[in-house]
């Protein structure tokens, strides 16, 4: 069984580039395997491993600059849910692509789950689902708003074309784990939007804490490891997902004439040549080759 902790935390690190050895080091030298990225607003990502493993880096992680009072979220999977142990460094931890935002200003009224399905029932509250539109695809709130969005970057533009829908109403907003409504409802209230709330610890803090005969969401959660998705109770999902275009398909969906391990499904067939078709393939052959070494191939697509 491996534990997989999620976590992010908005600090102030001045030098992300000297803290990111000592951190790699530490996941590979204790067996844990994730991405964990690293920038100037602080650390996000999400890791797997043994209880012992993971405990080592949540220390050294809670050691850093500001992360003393760092929190995460821990579910299990039966199999390694990471192919690699990756410390990256970026502009941004999540990006939104918006100089100005900072959410360790200010951002919206934190709801605990269990006082969410109140909140989002109340007449005067529109809920906006933050997320990219594959994972809206698979699961939401009752009634959420889809932006419909190919990437977080996109949210301030599709704000700023529909934000007359939502005059004079109360903004939730939601994501996977938190961080996303960090800096969307940050923006929100740069944009002069008075009241605006979100879920704490989001969509996985709702389906660990709430009953599935209370709750509001209808499907899965999208994950960005090698479950997939996951469902009440953070119970691995159903989902598979396809390594031509990383959406989430479901397992019946591999009967269907689009689909081609590796190479396409329903979803993405018709947006790639046949020229990339044939290096998928290609590239599909030779992890095929490295799994009968009982190697693992580099070109393999991983889940992160």
């Amino acid at each position: 069984m491996y534990i997989i902790a999620a976590l992010y935390h908005f600090t102030r690190f001045d030098d992300p580039v000297a803290l990111r050895g000592p951190l790699l080091a530490l996941m590979q030298a204790k067996g844990v395997t994730g991405t964990l990225l690293l920038a100037r607003e602080g650390i996000n990502g999400t890791i797997a491993g043994d209880r012992a493993g993971i405990d080592a880096v949540l220390a050294h992680v809670r050691a850093l600059p500001g992360c003393s009072d760092l929190e995460w979220k821990e579910s299990t999977a039966s199999e390694q849910p990471f192919a690699r142990t990756k410390v990256k460094l970026k502009r941004e931890i999540v990006t939104m692509g918006q100089p100005d935002v900072d959410p360790r200003a200010s951002v919206g009224h934190y709801v605990d789950p269990k006082d969410w399905n109140d909140l989002i029932r109340s007449d005067d509250v529109v809920v906006i689902d933050t997320r990219n539109d594959y994972e809206v695809a698979i699961g939401t709130f009752e009634g959420a708003v889809d932006p419909q969005t190919d990437s977080f970057r996109d949210f301030p533009a599709w704000w700023e074309e529909n934000k007359d829908r939502f005059h004079n109403k109360r903004i939730a907003m939601f994501c996977t784990g938190g961080i996303r409504c960090e800096k969307s409802t940050n923006y929100l209230l740069g944009q002069g939007v008075p009241e605006v709330y979100h879920l704490k610890g989001g969509i996985l803090k709702y389906l660990e804490e709430v009953p599935a005969d209370d709750s509001t969401w209808q499907g899965a959660c999208f994950v960005f490891d090698g479950r997939v998705s996951v469902e009440h109770g953070l119970k691995e999902g159903p989902h598979l997902l396809c390594h031509a275009c990383r959406r989430p398909i479901l397992p019946e969906d591999r009967n269907r004439p689009e689909y081609e391990h590796g190479v396409s499904c329903h979803l993405c067939v018709d947006e790639t040549t046949a020229e990339d078709k044939a290096r998928f393939r290609e590239r599909q052959h030779q992890i095929e080759l490295a799994r009968k070494r009982g190697e693992k191939h580099l070109g393999g697509l991983s889940p992160v």
